[in-house]
């Protein structure tokens, strides 16, 4: 049997527990007659009456502002202990992340295996306008930093766990780094979500996750934010990223902020019954000689266990293995009645997803990225059991 890291339920001293959290952020005082969770507010442009555009705090159009985005920005910021911005797309808080500090001749590192989409945003556009793009990959950064390496960067850009292969990289010592050689530190906490760990306490500048994924759930909105530092070069970065959000026209409709609101009040408990499955599933795959390089960060034997188990707060579900080729997916997943095949991760479905079909990340064909939901744990390791039984074995 595999080695389990035993995870803690109980909340830090002097701090409420990530369910009370979740449920509670954002919240305003209580008012008699009030609904729990105000309702959307759909309207673009707002009555300005006789006083000039923002006087007051008043909204005057929807796009720089909106009264539920705030709502939201507000529980989010909340919880990952900074201020909030949120876009219409993880993509787009990256983006936003991105631009708002860099210029033409500005020299960026970023992860070669992170999300392939931040790699081709910076290779195909950020390249285009001058911007000198360096590529560092999970598990050499912190010795890039340690050696003064990032001497002469303007943003240095984390992805812990990395996306697919779930690396994980020192947040506080590369923070140290950064701030001695005048960086901006950017982390993509997306795999971990704003429960799983917490950057800006680590020491980041700046935190975005893809809200599409675990934040929400559900599998069913397209979400993304920006938190920043609340102290030091953080309120200047915030003014920036919210102008450029502004300006570009990146935010998101106030149903997904509300719907989204009410989706992360149950993270807690998604998380916890992923991480649990996560758990008996990687016990299946490391004893099955059809499956190779299984790694789960709270497996005791990966290679990033012990940085995980001092960094992160808590596990989740999302675990990577390798199999003999395409075809041997394919077969699994045709075997398997809960193990469906889809992209994207983080939500209630338990799904696979062959990465080397998308094109973006070096990986073999046989690679997969399992998203594990919060069905029945039994449920799930007799379903991947009975399917993996079907395949051939790739090692003794």
């Amino acid at each position: 049997m595999t080695e389990r890291t035993p995870v803690s339920t109980d909340a830090p001293s002097g701090r409420l527990g990530d369910g009370t959290r979740l449920v509670h952020a954002g919240d305003e005082p209580v008012v008699p007659g009030a609904p729990l969770r105000p309702s959307p507010v759909f309207a673009a442009p707002y009555h300005l009456g006789d006083l000039p555009p923002g006087a007051g705090g008043a909204d005057a159009y929807a796009r720089p502002d909106n009264p539920t985005l705030r709502v939201f920005e507000r529980a989010v910021g909340e919880l990952d202990g900074g201020d909030c911005l949120s876009f219409a797309s993880g993509m787009a808080a990256i983006s936003a992340a991105l631009m708002a500090v860099l210029r033409a001749g500005d020299r960026v590192v970023l992860p070669t295996d992170g999300y392939y989409s931040t790699r081709l945003l910076a290779t195909e556009h950020l390249a285009r306008f001058g911007v000198r793009v360096e590529m560092v990959s999970t598990p050499e950064i912190g010795e890039v930093a340690a050696r003064g390496d990032l001497e002469g960067a303007r943003l240095v850009m984390l992805e812990t766990p990395s996306n697919p292969r779930l690396d994980v990289c020192d947040i506080a010592a590369i923070a140290r780094a950064t701030r001695a050689a005048g960086a901006v530190l950017v982390v993509d906490n997306t795999t971990a979500t704003p429960i799983g760990q917490r950057p800006l306490d680590l020491g980041a500048d700046v935190t975005v996750g893809a809200d599409t994924k675990a934040l929400t759930g559900h599998s069913d909105v397209l979400l993304g934010h920006v938190s920043t530092a609340p102290t030091g070069a953080g309120r200047e970065l915030h003014d920036r990223v919210a102008a450029w959000r502004k300006h570009t026209g990146s935010t998101p409709g106030p149903f997904e902020a509300w719907l989204a609101h009410r989706s992360m009040g149950t993270l807690d408990l998604r998380l916890a019954r992923q991480a649990a499955n996560a758990a008996a599933l990687v016990e299946v795959l490391v004893e099955h000689p059809a499956v190779s390089a299984v790694r789960w960060p709270w497996l005791a034997s990966d290679p990033s266990a012990a940085l995980a188990s001092r960094q992160m707060l808590r596990p989740n579900g999302v675990v990577s293995a390798e199999f003999a080729d395409a075809e041997a997916v394919l077969h699994l997943v045709r075997s398997s009645r809960f193990f469906v095949a889809a992209t994207s991760f983080g939500g209630i479905h338990t799904t696979v997803d062959r990465r080397a079909q998308w094109g973006g990340d070096a990986v073999s064909e046989g690679f997969v990225r399992f998203s594990c939901g919060i069905e029945d744990t039994a449920d799930l390791v007799a379903d991947l059991r009975a399917a993996l039984d079907t395949l051939p074995a790739v090692r003794g």
